[in-house]
């Protein structure tokens, strides 16, 4: 069946575009029956004993009154008018938004939002068997939320943040075109400081629904700047040029899925005296005109204390040049970027950014021994939510000098990609959101030629891992 195609207005709230519709129809079909027809069995899944204790790990954070999801799956009232839909999106995986395909790559998370087997399993088997309440007294104690006007990195460190660096207020106008606003602010450090973790959110909720993302750039003279413990000769722009003139100087970038970054133990970005942010911000129209901004957290490293490494947030583009970005109507395109690691390495996560027709990302380690290592795979990519997948400390990737980061992506210009607004376009490279991009986020910390053969003695080679499988061609019946 076709696809119905969208205005080519978006919002960011990633639930309302990827997943109202679908679950509204589900909704409809559920609407026949009640919790009064449903009586559960010994030994039965039950939303109190089973159903409950998941929602609460995996979903309620969004799904709660006042935050970013539709509907609230607090209750059992709240949650069983929706159970067929919730069904189906676990099993699809689209929800909780982890993209990640299971089957291939590192597969170990400090931040995963993921559903196990087991827990999907457990939802199904509830739902096939009506859904039922099961006892009351076998429900867990409500979850209690923070305040959603506090930093999430507060309850971390157990403090407040060292700087809060505010952006210029914004309006995004009603039904308004992408727009991006690009200040400028002073960081307002007299000496050298070493940040340990940021974060960074739109200053209020409805901030959330327009602001596509927020980058915050370094702007700084490091003429005289004191290097990490580890010393490591990098060139211009950072270690392997993959990452433009801002490479090093980036300091975070924000967007749906992504809040914050906690550098690794060690591990830190260099902020100069005289620093300034050079914010860029990347706005969609609402149905009402929303004034916000840029808010930017930044937790520090005691005075004086140098971290053993520097990290480096980078870009990874999955094609040669942008320009090169070609997109035909009504087809799958793969595209794919080469980055030569010019010394040792450690990968700390992996962020793909694609837009509308975004379907898949994969980034590959190509040994200089010639052996393959496909790293991590989205299979499929959301662009509602730019999921951040932050490596396991034990399972982030060294890789060795000249290792060279192979990005590929996949974009669906075809009317099988619900989120397509147009499938008779051609799609090249641009900021706008009918635009397309393709490339990784990775924080990229470099180590010593004697720290990577420290690390080696003590850390087996991983075997060669093998490839995902092939991206499926649109069928002759997605193409009409």
């Amino acid at each position: 069946m076709k696809a119905t195609r969208k205005s080519t207005q978006f919002s960011a709230v990633p639930i309302i575009v990827a997943a109202l519709i679908s679950l509204m129809a589900a909704k409809a079909m559920a609407s026949g029956e009640t919790a009064a027809n449903v009586v559960a069995t010994p030994g039965q899944v039950t939303f109190a004993k089973d159903v409950a204790p998941i929602l609460q790990e995996k979903c309620q954070t969004c799904h709660r009154a006042g935050s970013i999801a539709p509907m609230s799956l607090i209750s059992y009232q709240d949650v069983r008018p929706w159970a067929r839909a919730i069904r189906q999106r676990v099993i699809q995986r689209s929800m909780p938004p982890w993209f990640i395909d299971k089957s291939v790559g590192i597969q170990h998370f400090s931040n995963d939002i993921s559903l196990s087997d087991e827990q999907i399993a457990t939802i199904v088997k509830w739902v096939d068997a009506g859904a039922p309440l099961g006892n009351p007294k076998d429900m867990p104690p409500p979850k209690v939320f923070e305040d959603d006007g506090g930093w999430q990195l507060a309850k971390v460190f157990g403090r407040q943040p060292d700087l809060i660096l505010e952006g210029p207020d914004y309006t995004v106008k009603t039904h308004d075109q992408d727009q991006w606003f690009r200040p400028i602010t002073d960081v307002g450090l007299t000496e050298p400081r070493w940040a340990m973790a940021v974060e960074m959110r739109p200053s209020t909720k409805e901030g959330r629904k327009v602001f596509h993302h927020i980058l915050a750039g370094l702007d700084q003279d490091e003429t005289n700047a004191p290097s990490a413990q580890v010393k490591v000769a990098l060139g211009p722009n950072g270690a392997d040029g993959g990452g433009g003139p801002a490479a090093m100087g980036l300091l975070m970038e924000y967007a749906i899925g992504k809040n914050f970054d906690i550098y690794r133990e060690g591990t830190g970005k260099l902020i100069m005296p005289g620093a300034k942010i050079r914010w860029e911000y990347h706005t969609h129209a609402e149905d009402q005109d929303v004034t916000a901004h840029a808010q930017l957290a930044v937790y520090l490293y005691p005075k004086g204390e140098t971290p053993k490494y520097r990290t480096y947030l980078t870009e990874f583009g999955a094609y040669d040049v942008k320009a090169r970005l070609d997109i035909p109507p009504n087809s799958i395109n793969e595209t794919q970027g080469f980055h030569v690691l010019k010394a040792p390495a450690r990968l700390e996560n992996f962020q793909p950014h694609m837009h509308l027709r975004g379907k898949a990302m994969e980034m590959e380690a190509i040994l200089p021994d010639g052996t393959t290592r496909v790293l991590s795979y989205a299979d499929h990519f959301n662009f509602n939510w730019m999921t951040n997948y932050i490596y396991a400390t034990d399972e982030a990737p060294v890789l060795p000098r000249g290792t060279i980061i192979h990005v590929t992506a996949w974009h669906d210009n075809t009317t099988a990609n619900p989120n397509n607004p147009d499938p008779d376009q051609w799609v090249g490279y641009g900021e706008r959101t009918v635009d397309e991009m393709a490339h990784a986020w990775v924080n990229v910390t470099y180590l010593s030629d004697e720290e990577y053969q420290d690390w080696l003695s003590k850390h087996p080679s991983p075997a060669p891992v093998g490839r995902r499988g092939a991206i499926a061609e649109p069928s002759s019946a997605s193409r009409n």
